[in-house]
């Protein structure tokens, strides 16, 4: 059992689970990639680069080899998005080209004919424009203002959804209040937003998906203005191309917890935050954090739907340890597969506040049972922020996962040394191997939680019956 070898290797040497060496000055760009140290069938991390990153942004290509990367770069003269693709399926990156100046909260989606979409808040008025490319990243379109001109040109936090053939474009933000743009041209032109809440709330975007009948589905959190008090958990729908939406409240969470130990984190950044997927099939899943008790660590959750409005009650698919802090999720479904769900997030359960990794875990019965938690932050070093416990916070507060034409996952995160920063944007691929069980060995603290997390079986889960991406506006 290959990530059993590894933690006992480690022990003898005196660390952990995570493959460690002497902490790092500085940060190591590996070029090509390496078997992970811990989860069989992946990668190991890679860095993207030794500039200061955040919030990344990943999509591939269903029809062929290229996979495609955004980030935000805070390290020039300017805050930028900065592109990126591989012709190899992941293997390899070509240079790093500017796809947006003083700009911020990029997104990439890809159709099946191999178009891309990509966007992002551009320029100090806080417009939200989006380019195309026909030739695989290549060339570009000019950027185009989505919004115009009138009492919507600005917004923040924009998820970009689009629906396989491309022709239908959405974008949901918000201006504290919840909107959503359309467009039925493969993004030539876009309507008029439409605006889904007027309740003196912040809402926040954090996924979305067109679902096989053309539905169109956004997760969305609202919170208050100052973020105290509880938040609630939120499915928009649309079933007429987004003329109109329906907004079903699936969960509320208690106050959020605080993050004052990370240097620059504000109240509730860790507060919930949802994912979202539909299946082949039509089934709609949803991953959130939330908690029951005020300013305590939330647990992760999923919940399914076939409609977007009556839902399954919650299951725990986080590690099931009241202490740990988790954040961030995002997820997908297989291309292909009915059930198969993959969600990947960010938790401290290796060192409360200070070992911070990131994990996966996968469904294939649309949730009535799940694997083990993934390891997929495997390095130990590489970054100032990384140790033997894994990284020192999250950076950025959403990161993202694709899935290729043969159902291989894509996934890219945010490391830091606090919400300040700096920090990196962080890559892995592949698809979990099945290993047979094992018994684990005697083993203590830190490390037996990370050997049980990475023991891939599938459990019954506990079902239980029934923030945040938080403005950067101070950030950019």
């Amino acid at each position: 059992m290959r990530w059993l070898a590894v933690a006992l290797a480690n022990l003898v040497a005196g660390g952990s689970i995570i493959a460690s060496t002497p902490a790092m000055a500085q940060t190591i760009v590996q070029p090509t990639p390496l078997a992970s140290l811990a989860t069989s069938g992946f990668d190991s991390e890679r860095v993207w680069s030794a500039g200061d990153d955040w919030e990344p942004a990943v999509a591939a290509d269903p029809g062929g080899p290229y996979v495609y990367q955004l980030t935000t770069r805070i390290s020039g003269p300017q805050i930028e998005i900065i592109f990126r693709r591989s012709v190899d399926a992941g293997t390899t990156w070509e240079a790093d080209r500017v796809f947006a100046s003083n700009a911020a909260d990029p997104m990439i989606e890809v159709a099946e004919d191999g178009t891309i979409y990509a966007m992002g808040i551009v320029g100090n008025n806080w417009a939200l424009k989006m380019a195309r490319s026909f030739d695989h990243g290549v060339t570009w379109t000019p950027l185009e203002d989505i919004l115009g001109p009138g009492p919507t040109s600005q917004g923040d936090r924009p998820v970009l959804v689009i629906s396989p053939d491309g022709q239908d474009v959405y974008v949901g933000f918000n201006w504290d209040d919840s909107y959503v743009v359309s467009s039925h041209d493969g993004g030539g032109t876009f309507g008029t937003p439409v605006q889904t809440s007027n309740d003196g709330r912040i809402w926040f975007h954090s996924a979305g998906a067109v679902a096989p009948n053309g539905d169109v589905y956004f997760a969305v959190a609202d919170y208050a203005l100052d973020y105290t008090g509880p938040t609630h958990i939120n499915v928009l729908r649309s079933t007429d191309g987004g003329v109109s939406w329906t907004t079903t409240r699936v969960d509320t969470s208690a106050e959020a917890v605080g993050c004052e130990w990370a240097a620059g984190c504000y109240f509730a950044f860790l507060g919930p935050e949802i994912g979202l997927a539909i299946d082949v099939n039509g089934l709609v899943m949803i991953s959130y954090n939330a908690g029951d008790f005020a300013q305590e660590p939330e647990r992760l959750w999923a919940r399914t739907s076939s409609d977007g409005v009556v839902w399954s009650d919650r299951v725990e698919i986080s590690s099931g340890i009241a202490a740990v802090n988790n954040a961030f999720p995002a997820m997908v479904a297989s291309r292909t597969t009915p059930g198969d769900f993959r969600v990947v997030w960010q938790d401290d359960r290796v060192a409360s506040q200070v070992g911070w990794n990131t994990w996966m875990v996968n469904t294939l019965d649309g949730g009535a049972s799940w694997s083990e938690s993934e390891l997929l932050s495997d390095l130990g070093y590489g970054a100032p922020y990384k140790s033997p416990l894994g990284y020192a916070f999250p950076y950025g507060d959403y990161f993202e996962i694709a899935v290729d034409g043969d159902d291989v996952n894509h996934i890219i995160w945010g490391e830091g040394t606090s919400w300040n920063g700096p920090g990196g944007s962080w890559y892995t691929r592949g698809v979990p191997v099945p290993e047979p069980a094992a018994s684990l060995p005697l083993l203590a603290g830190a490390t037996l939680l990370a050997a049980l997390a990475r023991r891939r079986r599938y459990r019954a889960p506990r079902r239980i019956g029934c923030c945040r991406c938080k403005s950067r506006r101070s950030r950019r």
